[in-house]
């Protein structure tokens, strides 16, 4: 997943930084609202970080911007301001959550997982699609019930496909939300974390559950469960 941090405070940024790509997730961090507005328009995300007292252009304008430029991940505010008034303004300018600073840093990641499921139309924790399941807050994976043990970015690659199962995933895009910007994006290494993937949760080759659509990209092929649909 990969997240859009805007917070002026250094050490909070750095720290929320490294934290957030500790769990896995790819980081691009701006220290002023319009450096977080370039890069919110120019960067697929699936969720920003944005502070409210923000330089240059407050936190509370740059939501409303990005909102106005059509762009539709969760937004997840940062602010030291008490008052319920400030809280419901975030919102009404198309925020989607807030937390309060101070705060740990477990809320924090609890509540993108949470905003992340949700944008993708999953309410529940445990993404399950058939035998399938894969649980976004203990990052683990099973088939049949049965502990699959994946590499960090194997788990990366197969969280996305899932959130996003039936759908059409190109190339382009599970590269632009797993990895930093950085990633070699002429390398092979994208498929070879898909024929990986494939050999450890389908071993007998009889689910299929990732399905190569030549030229355009990769589609998880194994529909959700009903059940755990929104």
């Amino acid at each position: 997943m990969r997240i859009l941090l805007v917070e002026d405070e250094a050490p909070l940024r750095e720290t929320l930084a490294a934290r957030l790509k500790r769990d896995g997730f790819a980081v691009d961090a701006a220290q002023d609202g319009e450096e977080g507005l370039y890069l919110g328009g120019e960067v697929p995300f699936d969720l920003a970080i944005i502070d409210l007292g923000l330089p240059k252009l407050s936190g509370m304008d740059l939501v409303k911007a990005l909102r106005e430029r059509g762009q539709r991940y969760p937004i997840l505010i940062l602010t030291a301001r008490g008052s319920w008034q400030d809280k419901v303004e975030g919102l009404k300018y198309g925020a989607d959550d807030y937390l309060v600073k101070p705060f740990h840093v477990e809320e924090l990641l609890a509540r993108i997982n949470a905003l992340v499921r949700r944008a993708s139309g999953w309410s529940k924790p445990v993404l399950a699609c058939g035998p399938i399941k894969l649980d976004t807050t203990a990052q683990t994976v099973t088939v049949e019930g049965r502990q699959v043990d994946l590499t960090s970015y194997e788990y990366k690659v197969l969280e996305y496909l899932m959130l996003h199962a039936g759908e059409l995933v190109s190339k382009a895009d599970l590269t632009e939300h797993i990895y930093q910007q950085d990633f070699d994006r002429d390398s092979n290494v994208l498929e070879v974390f898909i024929g990986r993937l494939r050999r450890k949760l389908d071993p007998e080759g009889a689910l299929k559950p990732i399905e190569t659509v030549r030229g355009r990209g990769y589609r998880f092929a194994i529909p959700r469960n009903e059940a755990d649909e929104d």
